[in-house]
């Protein structure tokens, strides 16, 4: 495993969390583990240059990694810590490495045999998550949904199927369809919340059902969005006994769409349950 293989005289990685909006939420660890390293890797130049710069920071040398200097990054990043100099990672805003390339840069340097460690701090899935007013004790983490297509409609059914609470990052462009897609696969009554603009002086935290939410903001809106959305209550029926009387169903000669309402009746779950194996029996054939 690598975390047995790691040398001790090499650099670390640090992975650095910033503000998500409110710049005093910088931590002072953080600060000081910035001031120090040889490089920092960011999304964004510019903008990380900015933050260095209110923070009064002098870091040293600026690395881009995004998805298109994944690969070159990647051996930089673990030449430098060879070289027994330490390099942090940073993202836009809030922790690194969560649905933003520095997870590929993590796993490079992890595979690579060299030392990562955590600064923690801001996150925008657990602040909205915590907000939300939605179970906490069990979760799960959706990124940001494709923008169109077959495996944007896999990723909307299987939320609609997760039992657990789910957080999904989204456009303020693409709001309103969104909450137009999971009112259709998870029904106008799964509660939900809509968190905008999160630490910031205008943050807007809106918690309703779906059918709520999509009359809220049916209107263009601005800022960093993030949506949370409640669990599935049919849990009693187990998804085995759905897969397997679906397949019968389809082998009976049924179109999909009958064989979804008929497993759905039969077993007296949610069809945008039984839609979601459905499409997965799909994908698999």
């Amino acid at each position: 495993m690598n975390e047995f293989s790691e040398t001790t005289d090499q650099g670390t990685l640090y992975l650095v969390a910033t503000p998500i909006g409110n710049l005093g939420d910088i931590s002072q660890r953080a600060r000081e583990t910035l001031g120090k390293v040889a490089a920092v890797a960011c999304e964004d130049t510019r903008r990380t240059g900015r933050l260095l710069e209110h923070l009064g920071v002098h870091a040293g040398r600026l690395l881009v990694a995004n998805d298109h200097t994944e690969a070159s990054v990647g051996s930089t990043v673990v030449e430098i810590l060879r070289k027994g100099q330490d390099v942090a990672l940073v993202s836009d805003a809030g922790t690194p490495a969560i649905s933003d390339p520095g997870e590929r840069l993590v796993q490079h340097v992890l595979a690579s045999g060299c030392r990562v460690s955590a600064i923690p701090g801001p996150s925008a899935v657990v602040t909205a998550l915590v907000l939300s007013g939605l179970p906490t004790s069990r979760w799960g983490m959706e990124g940001f949904l494709p923008r169109k297509g077959r495996e944007r409609k896999i990723r909307l059914a299987s939320i609609a199927a997760e039992e657990r609470t789910t957080v999904l990052f989204e456009s303020p462009r693409r709001l309103n369809a969104t909450l137009h897609d999971l009112v259709d696969l998870c029904g106008p009554d799964r509660p939900a919340a809509v968190m905008r603009e999160l630490t910031k002086l205008y943050e807007e935290n809106t918690r309703g059902t779906l059918a709520e939410l999509v009359t809220c903001f049916a209107d263009d809106v601005k800022g960093e969005i993030v949506i949370v959305v409640g669990g599935a209550s049919d849990v009693e029926v187990d998804d085995d006994v759905i897969v397997q009387t679906l397949r019968k169903e389809l082998e009976l000669g049924q179109t999909r769409r009958d064989a979804i309402d008929r497993t759905s009746k039969m077993l007296g779950v949610a069809r945008n349950r039984v839609y979601a194996h459905a499409l997965t029996l799909e994908e698999r054939n």
